[in-house]
């Protein structure tokens, strides 16, 4: 192959990952601005996932899961840490189970 059309061929190759990568960026929305969209409030649904787990919660998140917008609350229950997930349109708990090694916590790390 000619040095030519390596050039070309890198060039296809860079606008191809470009282009992708625009377009899964362009299809994410922004959770400050999704929040504004949720039937339930992050504080109910923070009392919620306490009353459920029967501890105190020490974070929350809004995120886009599997089952939609939700929120994931961390709870404190005695010596156990549970992750909450609280339907943010219904504020019912759609999962909850004990975080033995606080994998969810990776963005807790900071150097």
């Amino acid at each position: 192959m000619n040095r030519y059309s390596k050039f070309s061929l890198l060039a296809v190759a860079i606008a191809a990952a470009g282009s992708v990568a625009y377009a899964a960026t362009g299809s994410i929305e922004n959770d400050a601005m999704a929040i504004a969209k949720a039937k339930i409030p992050l504080a109910q649904a923070v009392t919620v996932a306490e009353q459920h787990a029967n501890g105190k919660a020490a974070r929350a998140e809004y995120e886009n899961s599997k089952q939609g917008w939700v929120y994931d609350v961390e709870v404190v229950s005695g010596a156990k840490v549970f992750d909450v997930k609280v339907d943010a349109d219904k504020g019912t708990v759609i999962s909850s189970a004990e975080d033995k090694a606080d994998r969810d916590d990776d963005h807790d790390k900071q150097d």
